[in-house]
């Protein structure tokens, strides 16, 4: 089981911004106060004023503080509550500006999903952004599938599609978890629901786990045409990060004595993430810090270098849409500076 709090270990790896002006949306981070670890406003602040200009935030389901005694459908919106409340904090403690909430809704309720989405935008004073419904997925019992128990083949449903229909017609967007091999059907269902705006969590999903950490060769020739589908789609967008997910990506950084460097990270996601900016485009593209969850191998400040360097071959404009832009676009966030970077 990943460990979240290793804080002693991620002490051992210190590094400073390669650029501390820049500013950064974050636009995919997790709050949680559970047993075993807690992220919450304190926490989110420590890690996003420590080095890097992040400015803003969207945060992303994670079942945090459900409500207790709804039902299954309704009981997510406690989430957005929490996560509204949360926002109010880090105001207050000076943190950054968590500006959107990415919260849960079944979409297999098909049209009466409508229902739920509004008690989400009631909750979330304002915040309220889109919906994640995990559909990852996989037949290996040596793959974790998602913390919402989807079967197979789920966004190709017919309700699935008629929920992420009425959730594009109320305004909302559809973020998208999911396995390397599952990203044909995501640009079906792309194509089925054209009106809806979605964004690919963490990279596609590219599994170094299981059968996948022996035949990688084959899982990445999938992963690139699935890339190359989700991208011909022009409502699909793509999250770069959750380069820390040892438990799904199979890296070997979390038994080393020390966290790795941002060299390291950068230079074993390279050519992944190259081939994705290249498909996507960087307008299409934003990059993530999936924390707390990627901080069982790398503190805040390496993951952030990390996109630094490689972010380098693009132009300042390009750079300015993948650490900020695509971002603020996507979730509709109204931030600035959005425009301090000679973006036309």
């Amino acid at each position: 089981m990943a460990n979240y709090d290793r804080h002693e270990w991620l002490a051992k790896r210190h590094e400073v911004a390669i650029d501390p002006k820049r500013p950064i949306i974050d636009p995919h981070h997790h709050l949680w106060d559970l047993e075993a670890s807690t992220y919450l406003a304190a926490e989110l602040g420590q890690d996003t004023q420590a080095s890097h200009n992040v400015t803003h935030t969207v945060f992303v389901e994670c079942s945090s503080s459900y409500d207790e005694g709804a039902s299954a459908a309704f009981a997510p919106v406690g989430e957005t509550r929490f996560v509204a409340e949360q926002a109010e904090q880090t105001l207050l403690i000076g943190g950054p500006t968590i500006a959107g909430i990415v919260g849960h809704a079944d979409l297999s309720l098909g049209a009466a999903v409508e229902d739920v989405l509004a008690q989400h935008h009631d909750a979330g004073a304002g915040l309220f952004r889109g919906v994640r419904h995990g559909t990852n997925w996989s037949p290996h019992p040596d793959v974790k599938n998602g913390h919402h128990e989807p079967g197979p083949r789920l966004l190709l449903d017919p309700g699935f599609q008629a929920g992420a229909a009425r959730l594009a017609q109320m305004g909302f967007s559809f973020d998208a978890w999911l396995y390397f091999d599952q990203l044909h059907e995501l640009a079906d269902m792309a194509r089925a629901v054209p009106e809806c705006a979605i964004v690919v969590d963490h990279l596609g999903g590219p599994l170094g786990i299981g059968p996948h950490a022996t035949d990688r060769g084959e899982m990445m020739q999938r992963w690139r045409d699935g890339i190359a589908q989700a991208a011909s789609c022009s409502n699909v967008m793509l999250k770069i990060g959750g380069l820390g997910m040892e438990h799904y990506f199979g890296t070997s950084w979390a038994g080393r004595d020390t966290p790795p460097t941002s060299e390291e990270v950068a230079s074993f996601w390279h050519d992944m993430v190259h081939t994705a900016i290249s498909e996507f485009g960087p307008s299409r593209c934003m990059f993530e810090s999936n924390f707390p969850v990627d901080r069982q191998t790398l503190p805040y400040t390496v993951l952030w270098n990390s996109f630094e360097i490689l972010a380098a071959p693009y132009t300042e404009a390009e750079q300015h849409e993948l650490f900020f832009g695509t971002a603020n676009r996507f979730y509709r966030l109204g931030a600035e500076p959005a425009s301090e970077v000679g973006v036309g």
